[in-house]
């Protein structure tokens, strides 16, 4: 398993941006056994939530061992508690990085797969929905879509206020995110908006797993934006499990994407995660 850790000129952002990479490009065979065949890496793009960084899947999960099990690459960018939503007048266009930009850069540089039905975008909270509306709004990029506890701020814009205590709760840190409210459900922020344009122009529209915790204070904001995807057209596999916003419950939900993901047989070979060789 090679982990790698870059730095890249981005010019949707304009300027150098951290990337954190798992690829499982290092596996080892038996003496005088075949070599396993070289071929192109399925890809999950693995976005992290508000106040969160490239480092957090790596360091609050066992993704490394669990993508080098699947033969799984991953690539962990960060979201800048910008929801991975385009803010033009800075420049700062976090969707076109994840969707589109990201996407084709890794596979220039690396041996991942170039086909759509091989490459999935997943994440959590603030990433469960950044995964979501830019899975749906780049679908010609993406075959399948994960998103954990999606923090669906849109369902409450209109009840907030500013003496929040929390910044990503204030009625200010949402405008400045999401723009004019009167607008924003009938925009691309909106991935049910972005749905229903897939399915008007006859679009192929990511499959989508969707999971949440049933102490999350987001779990009803999960079950409407379910509904409403399902009642769009969206083929959801939906989950909800005992478990709060918080790692414990990702952690759990790990495997169970992964399995649900459809990801290929596995190469023969030890990889970085065996403690040792069974001569059985």
């Amino acid at each position: 398993m090679a982990f790698i850790e870059m730095n890249f000129m981005s010019e949707a952002l304009m300027r150098t941006v951290p990337v954190n990479v798992i690829l499982p490009a290092d596996k080892l065979v038996p003496p005088g056994a075949p070599k396993p065949e070289c071929r192109p890496f399925q890809t999950l793009y693995l976005l992290n939530g508000v106040m969160g960084n490239h480092t957090d899947w790596m360091n609050a999960t066992a993704i490394q061992a669990l993508a080098e099990e699947r033969d799984l690459a991953v690539i962990m960018p960060g979201g800048e508690n910008m929801f991975y939503l385009d803010h033009e007048p800075t420049h700062a266009l976090y969707g076109e990085f994840v969707g589109k930009e990201l996407v084709e850069f890794t596979r220039k540089i690396f041996p991942l797969s170039q086909k759509r039905e091989d490459t999935f975008i997943g994440g959590l909270s603030m990433g469960g929905y950044g995964a979501l509306r830019n899975g749906l709004k780049y679908s010609d990029h993406f075959g399948k879509i994960v998103s954990l506890s999606a923090a669906m701020m849109l369902y409450t814009l209109e009840e907030r206020t500013d003496d929040h205590p929390m910044f990503m709760e204030r009625r200010s840190f949402a405008m400045e995110i999401f723009g004019d409210f009167d607008k924003v459900m009938e925009s691309d922020r909106n991935p049910v908006w972005l749905l229903r344009q897939l399915k008007e122009q006859g679009r192929e529209i990511p499959e989508i797993y969707q999971a949440v915790g049933t102490e999350d204070f987001l779990l009803s904001a999960n079950r409407q934006l379910h509904q409403e995807l399902v009642e769009a057209g969206a083929d959801v596999t939906y989950a909800e499990m005992p478990g709060g916003h918080d790692w414990s419950f990702w952690r759990s939900q790990l495997p169970k994407l992964l399995d649900w993901l459809p990801l290929d047989d596995v190469s023969p070979g030890i990889n970085s995660g065996n403690i040792g060789v069974n001569e059985s």
